[in-house]
Formats: C-alpha cells, sequence, structure tokens
C-alpha cells in the first residue's frame, strides 16, 4: 500500500477502535445493573432486535438496504457464520458476566482480541513486523497476570467464578471467529449493511427464549439502562466494523486489548459519583503493573510499522 493510503487510513482507523474500546469498556457496567432487571436472553434479543429497527430506518432512508440475492453463496455462509457466532458470543459474554463481575469479565474477554489478532495474521495473513510480535508478547503477558492477580484475590464463590471465566472463555473464541467472519465479509458489503443483517439474524434467532412481557415491567432506571446498553451495541459495532475498513485485524484487536483499563476506569468513576452502582475493589500494584505492560504490548502491535505491503480488503 502506499505511504499516503497508509496514513490516509492510520487515524481512521485508530478513531475508531478507540470509541469502540471506550464504548466496550462502558459496557458491562451497564449490562450488570440491566441483567438486576432482565434475564440474559431477553436482554439479548431486545439489544439484537433495536440495533436492527435503528439499522433498516436509517439504510432504508437512504436506499441503502443490503440486498442478499446478489450475494456470492460464500458471502451467504460467511454471513451465517458471523451471525451465530456473534449471537453466542452475546449470550455467552452475559452468563459469564452474571457470575464474575465487570472487570474481570472484561479481563478474561481480552483473550477474544488476541485470538483476533493472531487470526489476521495466519488467516488473512497480515503483515507483523518484529516490533508488533514482542508487542503481542508483552500483550499476552500482562493480560495473564492481571487474570492471575483477579483470580488470587477471589476467596469465596470461586465455583461460580470459575464457570463464568469458562462462559467467558466460549464468548473470546466466538467472538474471534465473528471478527474473521466480518472482516472478510467487507468485501461484498458494506459494515453496515453487514450489521443490519446480524442483527435481524441474532432477533430471530433468540425470539423463541425471550421473554418481551419483562420489559412491561421495567421501571425508568431499569430502561434506562437497556436503552444505554443497546445503543452501545450499535454504535460500538458500527464503529469496529468501520475500522475493520481501515485497519487490520491484528491493529484494531491490539486497541480493543486496551478495553479492561477503560472498564476499571469507568468502574472508579462510577463508584465516585455513584456509591453502591459498582463493587470496585482496590487494584494491588501487582495489577497496575500488569495494567502497563497490557498498554505497553498494544501500542507496540498498534503503532508498529508493517513488514510487507498491506494485504485484503
Amino acid at each position: 500500500m502506499p505511504l499516503h493510503q497508509a496514513s490516509g487510513r492510520f487515524l481512521p482507523g485508530l478513531l475508531l477502535s478507540s470509541t469502540t474500546m471506550l464504548l466496550w469498556g462502558a459496557l458491562p457496567l451497564i449490562l450488570e445493573g440491566a441483567l438486576e432487571s432482565l434475564d440474559a436472553v431477553t436482554l439479548t434479543w431486545f439489544r439484537m432486535a433495536f440495533s436492527g429497527a435503528v439499522l433498516v430506518a436509517w439504510l432504508g432512508r437512504r436506499g441503502q438496504l443490503p440486498r442478499l440475492r446478489q450475494l456470492a453463496p460464500r458471502g451467504r455462509g460467511l454471513l451465517a457464520v458471523a451471525t451465530l457466532f456473534l449471537a453466542a458470543n452475546y449470550l455467552s459474554y452475559l452468563l459469564g458476566l452474571e457470575r464474575t463481575n465487570a472487570a474481570a469479565s472484561q479481563v478474561m474477554i481480552q483473550a477474544a482480541p488476541l485470538l483476533l489478532a493472531l487470526g489476521g495474521i495466519v488467516v488473512f495473513r497480515e503483515p507483523f513486523a518484529r516490533v508488533q510480535w514482542w508487542g503481542l508478547g508483552l500483550l499476552a503477558l500482562g493480560m495473564g497476570a492481571f487474570f492471575a492477580e483477579e483470580v488470587r484475590q477471589l476467596v469465596a464463590g470461586l465455583d461460580r467464578y470459575l464457570t463464568g471465566a469458562l462462559f467467558i472463555g466460549v464468548a473470546s473464541i466466538t467472538w474471534a471467529v465473528y471478527g474473521m467472519a466480518q472482516k472478510q465479509l467487507l468485501l461484498w458489503l458494506p459494515s453496515q449493511a453487514i450489521m443490519l443483517c446480524i442483527y435481524l439474524g441474532s432477533a430471530v434467532l433468540f425470539t423463541p427464549g425471550a421473554a418481551p412481557g419483562l420489559l412491561l415491567g421495567l421501571d425508568a432506571a431499569a430502561w434506562i439502562l437497556v436503552l444505554l446498553a443497546s445503543l452501545n451495541t450499535l454504535v460500538a459495532y458500527g464503529t469496529f466494523a468501520a475500522a475493520l475498513e481501515h485497519w487490520e485485524a491484528s491493529r484494531v484487536a491490539a486497541i480493543l486489548a486496551l478495553t479492561p483499563l477503560a472498564t476499571l476506569a469507568f468502574a472508579r468513576a462510577a463508584a465516585a459519583l455513584w456509591p453502591g452502582f459498582v463493587n470496585t475493589s482496590t487494584a494491588s500494584p501487582a495489577a497496575f503493573a500488569a495494567a502497563a505492560v497490557v498498554v505497553a504490548g498494544s501500542l507496540l502491535v498498534a503503532l508498529g510499522q508493517p513488514a510487507r505491503p498491506e494485504s485484503g480488503p
């Protein structure tokens, strides 16, 4: 890729990836509150249906609704894979969040961007410089140390926590598969059209297990949390999909690896502004050191120069 094209893609990729990271950093705190009023399936169904309805109205008004009949068979297959795996990611993440907490779930889910980065290198053969490999190693080391510190501080509810960790592990794998399918789908469809199909398809999948009647019993505070979670879904996945149009999957994944730090910062702010809204524990020096390693590794992966011209969409 010519230098002027690479520089033209860098800033939009960085801004879009950072926006996604901040939105996903706040999301677990919102979901924790929403799960007190709704079950995981109904909450996921509403988020998907809401996001799909908004995109139908937006793209329909602009005459940009996707025409799936014109999509190649391989594209339809990838769209089905992306829908199934993102739906599985949403549900398994919420089930894990119910059994852990916002900060811990965000640390564990960072296996997802690591898997996406490796997928970008292995599947899409994205260029990766030596300094980026060092960054990837630091990223893995920092997340492992951070997770180990979280587990070390646990005393009660370990079985429930480990079950939650298993769900988060499933969420990480399914999200990485979705991310790689999304990257390839950009060969056929624009990002907003892809997300529209995924949202509506996922809403259909969750309809049999959802209980929409529960929404009628929500109070104003619960509705605010549910709507915030839905808007977060719509905007964050929109910026994530757009980021993949400007940046390699491995670089997007590196910025997303900073999400646990954003969650910790948002949790501290929420605890200060609304005491009792979230449970935050004082981070130990070891946790802060691990967080610093995560930041350093993410920056090396994101800012390191590729070893050869970019390939792929």
